[in-house]
């Protein structure tokens, strides 16, 4: 690992604890950088740089797929679906309309 990765890496790692300091705080974004002497922009770049590096290293890791836990009915006697990805749930019965069942798993697969 050369000098600048390892700069990337300890930057992440500090930005990290940071944005999981200000969401345990329950602070607001502007009041918790305005405390800290931090400027916004640089929040939001180290926020949406670190989920993006979350999503990658998800998709490197999973390739792609994702364990699915089908419930012990079949479908057509449940009519539920419970679908688990890292850490999240999503549960849906008969009444949930398929459209937005489809557009939320297209979400997921992006991430």
């Amino acid at each position: 690992m050369n000098a600048r990765q390892m700069k990337t890496k300890y930057r992440m790692a500090e930005w990290t604890a940071l944005l999981q300091e200000r969401a345990a705080s329950g602070e607001s974004i502007v009041a918790f950088c305005q405390e800290r002497g931090i400027k916004k922009h640089q929040y939001f770049y180290w926020q949406r740089k670190l989920r993006e590096t979350a999503c990658e290293q998800l998709a490197t890791t999973a390739s792609g797929f994702a364990a699915v836990n089908l419930p012990v009915a079949p479908l057509e006697t449940s009519g539920q679906v419970r679908i688990e990805v890292s850490g999240a749930t999503i549960s849906a019965d008969s009444t949930y309309p398929p459209d937005k069942l489809a557009a939320l798993l297209r979400e997921l697969r992006q991430c």
